[in-house]
């Protein structure tokens, strides 16, 4: 637990469910992660935790910035940073947006698809783009499916069709997957992408960059190795696959900078039994899926929790949320326990929700509130 958040909700005593995120504890986040990885430009995943002091100290910090939509573009601009910090790194774009960012000043540009590559050329002429390779992301905790990235093979292609469109072909990049247990994901990862290389090198394409993603844990209740092990890792896959021609190099951490620096507050609603023989209570809380929780869905994201009963006898439960959907159960298949002491009221921390969590609030299913959010 946050020394610093727990002395705030100790004072402050805000009406719960609420995120307090500790902006200093992202600036070391970001420290850590760029004395580690000097090598790597850091482009701070903003849809990860956009609040307006998170991206001011960032950009204060010298981050770059990963942004997925116009809107995320003009927090960061608003918040100081300069267009050529800025890449539009999601595949699936408007053209007029596309067209707002390039007028903005953005010159860096993701895209996976050959309409979306002829989407930029005519809206961001002359702009920097990388194509997006597509990974399985096994071992990670949160995985990104199919939705994002190519084949290798279209990929090269694609990259050759954006140098005849008068883009710049200026790298490719990958993602492992969100929460990515498996460290040699990057390795995989990296010898596909070098060989892309070699094979568009062929086709006097000279690709520049390597977009490393994303992947960087946070501490949720699996032990994952140091940040250290993953900086390592990813340095020495990126020496064995490149040698001595290493290119540029981007990562577009999210999770492991705001992850650890939030916890939420939340209250407990209701404590029952179903009289089924289960033999496990139902605690359900004032936050669930649709106020901020979205990532337990098929409990994915494993939080950790901290009660004022901790230390004293617990027994099994069922985790859900406050709304009238069956769908907004958090953890019913994952073993949880709970001090048997907990009672309707009590408060309840949980730890490490500073990333994916204020975002993923409605604004206002069954006329819950959005998740309320304090920088500290």
């Amino acid at each position: 637990m946050n020394a610093k958040i727990s002395r705030y909700l100790q004072d402050a005593r805000p009406p719960t469910p609420c995120l307090i995120v500790d902006v200093d504890a992202v600036e070391e986040g970001y420290i850590q992660l760029r004395d580690l990885l000097p090598e790597a430009r850091i482009f701070y995943a903003v849809k990860a935790n956009p609040l307006a002091p998170v991206v001011k100290r960032l950009n204060k910090l010298g981050s770059s910035f990963d942004t997925a939509s116009r809107q995320e573009i003009d927090l960061c601009l608003k918040q100081g940073a300069k267009a050529d910090r800025i890449s539009f790194g999601n595949t699936i774009k408007k053209a007029a947006d596309i067209a707002y960012a390039y007028e903005k000043g953005v010159r860096l540009f993701a895209f996976d698809s050959e309409a979306e590559l002829r989407k930029l050329a005519q809206a961001a002429p002359g702009a920097k783009v990388f194509c997006r390779v597509l990974m399985e992301c096994e071992g990670a905790e949160w995985p990104l499916s199919r939705k994002f990235g190519c084949s290798p093979k279209m990929a090269a292609d694609l990259m050759v069709q954006a140098r005849e469109l008068g883009l710049d072909a200026y790298g490719l990049s990958f993602h492992v997957g969100s929460q990515q247990t498996d460290l040699s994901q990057w390795d995989t990862a990296l010898g596909r992408v070098s060989s892309l290389f070699s094979i568009l090198r062929e086709r006097d394409v000279d690709l520049r960059m390597v977009n490393l993603g994303g992947g960087f844990p946070a501490q949720y209740r699996s032990d994952v190795p140091p940040l250290e092990a993953y900086a390592r890792t990813v340095m020495a896959a990126v020496r064995r696959h490149f040698g001595n021609r290493i290119p540029e190099l981007i990562v577009e951490p999210g999770r492991s900078l705001v992850g650890d620096a939030g916890v939420i507050q939340t209250e407990v609603v209701l404590i029952s039994d179903k009289g089924d023989g289960d033999g496990r209570r139902w605690v359900y809380l004032d936050i669930g899926k649709f106020s901020g929780l979205a990532e337990t869905m098929d409990e994915s994201i494993k939080y950790r929790l901290r009660t004022p009963h901790d230390g004293g006898r617990t027994g099994p439960v069922v985790l859900a949320g406050p709304t009238c959907d069956s769908a907004d159960i958090l953890y019913e298949k994952t073993r949880y326990e709970l001090p048997l002491d907990l009672a309707i009221g009590d408060k309840v921390e949980i730890l490490t929700t500073g990333a994916y969590t204020c975002t993923y609030s409605s604004v206002g299913f069954n006329g819950f509130e959005p998740l309320k959010t304090i920088c500290i």
